[in-house]
């Protein structure tokens, strides 16, 4: 991929591409939805390429939302939904998840629905906890947005990302649900390439219409010479994307039994690179997952990610902490010794 990059810069003109993306990419990724969720969509009108998925969340918003629509937020989330949705106009509802689990509590989400919902954002594999949510959960989501006329946007960017054998299924395979459904997807993550920024939305021509009316405004394109170099490898290279799963649950495992032993409590992940665990046994008094995470910085030389800047309700959990195993093993296996040798002193 990154020798047809290079290449596609010498080989092809360096012009503005197609607003919607080079007709070979809009095809790669039709056919890449049908073979892996049996999705089919026409690449002339319902597939759309993003300066990464999160230009295309922004276009989302930005083209669905009328001022004092409400959105559906899974609590925690990825920050870009709360910041685009609220530049659109739009009123944020935050759902909290169960802090245990990060499962969706089903009577709080029946009630997060109303007559002024216009979109509920969400995204599986999670951003920031790794959970798949269940065949039940999704139901649940699908049978409200069908009674209530809500649009679905569906982050699946972690979708060759899971582990252990758990399969990835997008909510829009559910009955009912392809005709107000968007899917957003993303190369860096597919592929490694977070540099790159190139992402896709598939989704019905008529919902397609207003995004592509923002993503205009936004970014117009996409470079040409990358569009190239990825639809080669949503094409030939499937093999790498789907050897992600097997590796990163290696990773995990690498990780999760030894922070078992030193005390943390790991919580269940199916997905993406991220481990969330509860530190409770070795906060201070007074002490929050932020100064956890400073201190254990400062005077272990290990970083974590506090799970509270993850959410948008107050009073967030204050116990959580996030570690991303997408490192070489040696520097997890360091970052594991470092600290037991701090927590366990």
């Amino acid at each position: 991929m990154k020798v047809i990059a290079g290449k596609s810069l010498m080989d092809f003109h360096n012009q503005y591409p197609p607003m919607l993306g080079l007709p070979e990419l809009r095809e790669a990724v039709a056919a890449h939805s049908l073979a892996n969720q049996g999705i089919a969509c026409d690449p002339a009108s319902e597939v759309v390429i993003t300066s990464g998925a999160t230009e295309g969340i922004a276009a989302c918003m930005l083209g669905l939302l009328n001022p004092g629509d409400e959105v559906i937020i899974l609590d925690p989330c990825y920050d870009s939904y709360v910041g685009m949705a609220h530049r659109a106009g739009g009123v944020v509802k935050p759902l909290r998840l169960r802090s245990d689990d990060m499962s969706i509590p089903l009577a709080d989400l029946e009630k997060a629905f109303g007559p002024k919902t216009k979109l509920i954002m969400f995204n599986s594999p999670h951003n920031p906890s790794g959970k798949v949510f269940s065949h039940e959960e999704m139901q649940a989501i699908a049978r409200l947005c069908i009674q209530h006329d809500v649009i679905a946007v569906c982050d699946e960017v972690y979708e060759h990302l899971t582990l252990n054998g758990t399969k990835h299924v997008s909510l829009r395979t559910l009955p009912g649900m392809a005709e107000r459904s968007i899917r957003l997807g993303s190369a860096g993550k597919t592929f490694s390439f977070t540099a790159w920024k190139v992402g896709w939305m598939t989704g019905p021509s008529h919902l397609l219409a207003p995004i592509i009316k923002a993503h205009q405004f936004l970014v117009f394109t996409v470079p040409s010479n990358l569009q190239r170099a990825v639809a080669h490898g949503l094409n030939s290279e499937a093999n790498f994307y789907r050897q992600l799963g097997e590796q990163l649950s290696k990773k995990r495992a690498l990780l999760e039994q030894p922070l078992r032993d030193m005390g943390f409590n790991v919580l269940p992940g199916e997905g993406a690179y991220f481990l969330v665990a509860d530190a409770s046994k070795f906060l201070r008094p007074t002490e929050t997952d932020v100064d956890f995470c400073q201190r254990l910085t400062i005077e272990a030389g290990v970083t974590l990610i506090p799970i509270s800047g993850f959410y948008v309700s107050p009073d967030p959990p204050k116990q959580l902490v996030r570690f991303a195993f997408c490192k070489d093993d040696s520097k997890l296996n360091t970052a594991l010794d470092k600290l037991r040798a701090y927590l366990l002193q």
